[in-house]
């Protein structure tokens, strides 16, 4: 069990994701994503293995929910800035959590 301090320690928000490209260097196949979080977060980049599901071009324009209070994470010549959320289907293959309507980038879980 955990409390509320620990959690409340953990920030997870939602943003837009404004770039998507292949990430040919993963040891997985992977995207290399940009997300707008709004003011004050700005842009940033997160690794994603959510291949499976997605097409780059597809995922420009979608909102997804990542934590972005990690320390970044260097992912072979990619600097991943924030963990991009999502949960494994009955095959383990990813599907992203979004919200089920639009709302402000940045806005933060509670």
């Amino acid at each position: 069990m955990i409390s509320y301090d620990d959690f409340s320690n953990v920030d997870i928000r939602v943003g837009t994701i404004v770039a998507a490209e292949v990430f040919p260097e993963a040891r997985k196949p992977a995207y290399k994503l940009t997300i707008d979080f709004g003011s004050p977060i700005g842009n940033k980049r997160s690794s994603a293995q959510i291949t499976n599901y997605y097409k780059p071009e597809e995922l420009v324009g979608k909102q997804v929910i990542a934590v972005v209070n990690f320390a970044p994470r260097q992912i072979g010549p990619f600097m991943s800035e924030v963990l991009t959320l999502g949960l494994p289907d009955a095959d383990g293959k990813v599907v992203l959590l979004s919200p089920t309507h639009a709302v402000p980038n940045g806005g933060k879980l509670f």
